[in-house]
């Protein structure tokens, strides 16, 4: 005789290795725009507190860069003792209004911004980046090196600042999941050609993490499923990477996602593609490229609630690790169907934006749905600010934001 296990109220406790959150429902990474030449604002801190006071179990810090060169954008999180002082008070701010804190961690590799960084972008083989013009540098091994152990120092810090879990990016074609496709990963050494291999990358990352902070916090990986562009990482592949990190016993949870920031960024998202939002936040020559050109990369997918669901019981179906059910989280409904298929937690992103304290009102009311209409204007903000400007046009950054008096220490 078969049993099976009770489904969960997304509203319960739910464990994640040694962490323990006081719900199912996650803040996920959404880069804030918040922070200053690597370091902790006041803004920022706000901006996380409105999430945990909002009833989140846990809010995430995107985008914090293991090493200089992987940022994204000048002014993201760096791992640096300047940092710490601002990282401290943003923990203990969430823990005040009883929600955990993650930070997600990694390298932006052939996203990243060389002309910001001051230094050529990382990949696993030279390529042309269409929206810094500029072309990333193929690692070299004692850079992969350097990276893997850039990560666990990053980890080493969170624990320091105070934070319950990291998120270890190896998704949307930043440096890990570069090296997992086969569309942009020509190498012939260890770290190219099957699949073992482009995934060496992302297991050795992840087994140092796990070596550097054992089980004194939680380990979650967001992992792509599919790049979205054809000859890219794809489904079958990812079950495979899945299964391989819950053998090594690197992570606690696994968080699927979608989608290429190089090539396809709104496989992700769905919902609409704002082109002149886009342009209106980018300097020329690259504004009038995507005015011109724009289409070709922001495509549009229509959208559904829990729109990445099947893809990701999939993984589901290959695994025992707790899994987060990422895409489309907007209301009870779609909560329970993730909790009744398997999935431990769900994240969510543009709906919290909209309302800070959406959870804290589905747990009051589950008829509640979120007023998100995934107009995706909100994506561009992240340059000034992320908000909804359904709700905010202005930007959320203060007047002390770029001071000395805006900086948390």
């Amino acid at each position: 005789m078969t049993t099976t296990q009770p489904v969960p109220d997304v509203f319960s406790p739910g464990k994640i290795g040694p962490l323990t959150l006081r719900n199912r429902t996650i803040k996920a990474a959404t880069y804030e725009g918040l922070s200053h030449r690597g370091k902790v604002t006041q803004d920022l801190v706000d901006f996380h507190v409105r999430h945990a006071a909002g009833g989140v179990g846990m809010t995430t810090v995107a985008y914090c860069a293991v090493s200089p060169e992987g940022r994204t954008d000048r002014h993201q999180i760096l791992w640096t003792p300047e940092a710490m002082p601002g990282l401290r008070k943003l923990t203990e701010a969430v823990h005040d209004q009883g929600a955990a804190a993650a930070a997600q961690i990694g390298h932006g590799g052939p996203v990243a911004n060389p002309k910001a960084n001051g230094a050529p972008a990382l990949a696993p083989s030279r390529h042309f980046h269409k929206t810094t013009l500029s072309f990333a540098r193929e690692a070299t091994l004692g850079d992969l090196r350097r990276v893997v152990q850039d990560h666990a120092r990053a980890a080493r810090m969170a624990i320091d600042a105070g934070f319950d879990a990291v998120e270890v990016h190896l998704g949307h074609n930043y440096l890990a999941s570069s090296f997992l496709s086969p569309k942009l990963n020509h190498r012939d050494d260890s770290y190219g050609g099957g699949l073992e291999n482009r995934a060496r990358l992302a297991r050795e990352i992840a087994l140092a993490v796990r070596e550097a902070v054992g089980d004194r916090i939680a380990i979650i990986t967001k992992l792509n499923m599919d790049d979205g562009v054809p000859g890219g990482f794809w489904l079958d592949e990812a079950i495979a990477v899945a299964q391989w990190l819950e053998s090594d016993g690197s992570v606690d949870a696994l968080e699927m996602t979608a989608g290429s920031s190089l090539s396809n960024p709104m496989y992700l998202f769905k919902g609409d593609a704002p082109l002149d939002a886009f342009a209106e936040v980018m300097p020329q020559p690259i504004k009038l490229g995507v005015k011109l050109l724009g289409r070709t990369m922001l495509r549009e997918y229509p959208y559904q609630d829990g729109y990445l669901l099947d893809d990701a019981r999939q993984i589901r179906a290959a695994v025992k690790l707790p899994m987060i059910l990422l895409g489309g989280i907007t209301n009870k409904a779609v909560m329970d169907r993730g909790m009744a298929e398997g999935f431990e937690f769900v994240a969510m992103a543009r709906a919290l934006l909209r309302e800070p304290d959406l959870i804290n009102r589905i747990e009051a009311d589950p008829g509640v749905r979120s007023l998100c209409n995934h107009n995706n204007r909100c994506m561009p903000t992240n340059f000034t600010g992320a908000r909804c400007v359904l709700v905010d046009r202005s930007s959320p950054r203060s007047q002390t934001w770029g001071t000395d008096a805006g900086y948390v220490s």
